[in-house]
């Protein structure tokens, strides 16, 4: 159990597609704490490995009343042709948030940490922090689908009014 230093913005590991992960065992399972530790301590919704110097396809994001959701190697089946555009931050990207139009259903497979596959559904704010994962995972940060990064005072009058 461990926080781990987040990597810079810059770090090359954001931008290239992570690879998956072969070998579920304990190494996995120590990451996957490091990845819970360093979310927590940095008090975000969800981190993936990349995030933290490993280019491996796992990630975690809080579900809050459901509880954490564990992603390895997730690869998404369908998404529903109903989008909803809101609003998107990185821990990575510190003091950046942009508008995103994402899906609002989605069907996506997955493992579990001991190797097995699951199929999941997700809708609304939990289909969004998941199709933003698979695409960190996949090296696309969430400014490269912004349709608007918003300037300090857009942000300022978005709280505002929230």
């Amino acid at each position: 159990m461990a926080i781990k230093k987040l990597v810079p913005s810059t770090h090359p590991l954001l931008t290239t597609q992570a690879q998956k992960v072969t070998q579920f065992d304990n190494t996995l399972q120590q990451l996957l704490q490091d990845i819970e530790d360093t979310m927590y301590a940095h008090e975000a919704a969800g981190l993936c490995a990349p995030q933290i110097g490993q280019p491996l396809q796992v990630a975690m994001i809080d579900m809050e009343d459901e509880g954490l959701l564990q992603l390895i190697n997730p690869t998404l089946i369908s998404q529903s042709e109903e989008t909803e555009t809101d609003l998107e931050g990185s821990i990575t990207i510190p003091d950046t948030y942009g508008r995103v139009t994402r899906s609002k259903l989605i069907v996506l497979e997955s493992y579990d940490v001991n190797g097995n596959k699951v199929e999941l559904t997700a809708h609304d704010d939990v289909a969004r922090m998941i199709l933003h994962t698979i695409d960190q995972l996949n090296g696309i940060p969430f400014i490269e689908r912004a349709e608007h990064i918003l300037t300090d005072k857009e942000l300022e009058a978005y709280f505002n009014n929230d």
